[in-house]
């Protein structure tokens, strides 16, 4: 893998685990996932 490649590879993986991060800020994202998981049981 060229170095260039990497280089946005680690960006994007950067800016998606940011996104994800930013998402868990928000109480009704949390609220929504925490009963979808309790949902399953």
């Amino acid at each position: 893998m060229k170095p260039v490649q990497k280089v946005l590879l680690y960006t994007g993986l950067a800016v998606v685990l940011g996104l994800v991060f930013a998402m868990y800020t928000q109480p009704d994202f949390v609220m929504t996932l925490a009963n979808q998981v309790w949902g399953c049981f």
